[in-house]
């Protein structure tokens, strides 16, 4: 339990350290770059935070109805 809990620390500690040097990366770019770059993030963050909220209510609907759709599993 404890090694799993030092992986996690481990992987959000270089996730950040990942986030910070490309956002300072960024400061020493060509403005044109810069911009399109964070155009598509902007479109890809919110495309995708779009995409789960969609599944969610999707999925409170599915148990709404029943769970009567047409995804089914096998054993």
């Amino acid at each position: 339990m404890a090694k799993r809990g030092r992986r996690r620390m481990r992987g959000k500690a270089l996730a950040a350290l990942f986030v910070g040097g490309s956002v300072l990366q960024l400061g020493s770019c060509d403005p044109t770059v810069k911009n399109t770059l964070l155009t598509g993030l902007e479109a890809t963050a919110s495309t995708l935070t779009q995409t789960f909220i969609t599944a969610f209510f999707v999925g409170l609907q599915d148990d709404a109805n029943g769970g009567t759709t047409g995804l089914t599993t096998t054993p």
